[in-house]
Formats: structure tokens, C-alpha cells, sequence
């Protein structure tokens, strides 16, 4: 018998029309869990990393950084610091005292020990951490990312991958890995070498206390500060 046909039998047993009912209901609930759960597409996903973090003014997370290339490994680690408008800081506890610093005006290179400052103007950039300075501003990733693409991953994650814009002389890809509301938990990039560089974050602290003296170099005394070219 048909499960409509069971619920319009005055005589049909109670257990049946249970039965149906369950079958119906859950058959509804699967229904809309499948609608709930359908994939973004990567213009939905790329606006929704848009407006976490154009909601933000400032962001704390701690990094870790992976290289891989020219025949060498390399890892390194810190605290990632953020701060709009156009601040960055990229503190390193592994190597102890290297820095990459933005502050609005210039990017400063700094490795405890090291013979000299690198300074360069931020609009020069073309460092490989510089792909977050997206979101030191207004966002709009899909004019950052040349022909971005989505993938989903097996935790449950996305990766939308493409070309920054403005490094195609150097890089071949860009991969971010975000969650479903579009908080990013990792960057790789493949340069035109083969080499790759990962970032990996986490503890994000959306809105963080971060004052704005952190993003103030202090050269060190009797380090002289060279103005270095732009990567090639």
C-alpha cells in the first residue's frame, strides 16, 4: 500500500500511519539538510572571506610558514598582527627576532644579527606574504585572484585557488584554504621555480587589542637601513 494511501485508510493501523509519518518527516529533514549543505560556488565563497574580514579592523592569529624548493625545507613560526588601514606584522619566535613588517608606507625586513635593514616602499611589494594585504582594506577577492577556482577538501574545508594579480612573473599559484563563513586558515603559494610556501593559521582573534605603536620599526643602533629592490 501507498504511503498516501495508508494516511487517508481511517481503518489503517496506528503503527502504520507512525510509520509513514516518520518516513515523511525524515525524508523532509534529509531534504533540507541536503539544500543546507550544498557547496558554495566560488563567487559565494569568495564574498563571504570579503565580508569576514571587511567587518575587521584588526586581527591577531599565530602562523606557522613552510618552504619548499631549490633543493631545501624550511619551517618558521609567530604571531601574525594586523590592523587596518594597511598594517601588518608578522612576528617570527622561530627564527627568534626576524620581522616583516608593513606600516602603511614602507615594508621592513629584519632578522636579529643581520648587517642591515631592508626597507622597501609598500607599494613596490611583491613579497610572498603579501597576498593578506587584501585584507587590510576594502576586499574584493575575485580582483585579487586571477581565475579563482573552488575545491572542496576532505575536513570539511574550501580552497579557492588562482593567479594574484600583479605576480604573474613570479607566481603560478595562489591556494587559500577557508572555512564555510570565509575565515582563512591557510595560504600556499607555487612560485615559477616549482618552490612552495605555506602559511598556516590559527587562534584567529577577529578584533583584537592591537595598538597601532606595534607597527612602528625601531631600527636597531648602528644597523644601517639599505632600500632593497623588489623581488624578481
Amino acid at each position: 500500500m501507498k504511503p498516501d494511501a495508508l494516511l487517508r485508510n481511517p481503518r489503517g493501523s496506528r503503527l502504520q500511519r507512525a510509520g509513514v509519518l516518520l518516513w515523511l518527516g525524515c525524508t523532509a529533514v534529509v531534504f533540507a539538510w541536503a539544500q543546507g549543505s550544498a557547496s558554495p560556488s566560488a563567487h559565494e565563497l569568495a564574498q563571504r572571506v570579503d565580508r569576514h574580514y571587511d567587518r575587521l579592523n584588526s586581527l591577531k592569529a599565530e602562523f606557522s610558514e613552510t618552504y619548499a624548493g631549490m633543493g631545501m625545507q624550511r619551517t618558521e613560526s609567530g604571531t601574525l598582527f594586523l590592523r587596518k588601514p594597511g598594517r601588518m606584522l608578522w612576528q617570527y619566535s622561530a627564527p627568534p627576532g626576524k620581522i616583516f613588517l608593513l606600516d602603511g608606507k614602507y615594508a621592513w625586513f629584519y632578522t636579529k644579527g643581520d648587517a642591515q635593514v631592508q626597507r622597501i616602499p609598500a607599494k613596490e611589494l611583491d613579497d610572498l606574504r603579501s597576498p593578506l594585504r587584501f585584507l587590510l582594506g576594502h576586499t574584493q577577492l575575485e580582483k585579487e585572484i586571477i581565475g579563482l577556482k573552488l575545491t572542496g577538501t576532505p575536513s570539511g574545508l574550501f580552497t579557492l585557488t588562482g593567479e594574484p594579480k600583479g605576480q604573474e612573473k613570479r607566481v603560478t599559484r595562489l591556494s587559500l584554504t577557508v572555512t564555510a563563513d570565509g575565515a582563512i586558515t591557510a595560504i600556499e603559494v607555487e612560485e615559477t621555480d616549482g618552490a612552495i610556501t605555506r602559511f598556516n593559521f590559527t587562534g584567529e582573534q577577529p578584533n583584537a587589542s592591537v595598538s597601532p605603536d606595534l607597527f612602528h620599526f625601531i631600527v636597531p643602533p648602528g644597523v644601517p637601513v639599505v632600500d632593497a629592490m623588489p623581488p624578481v
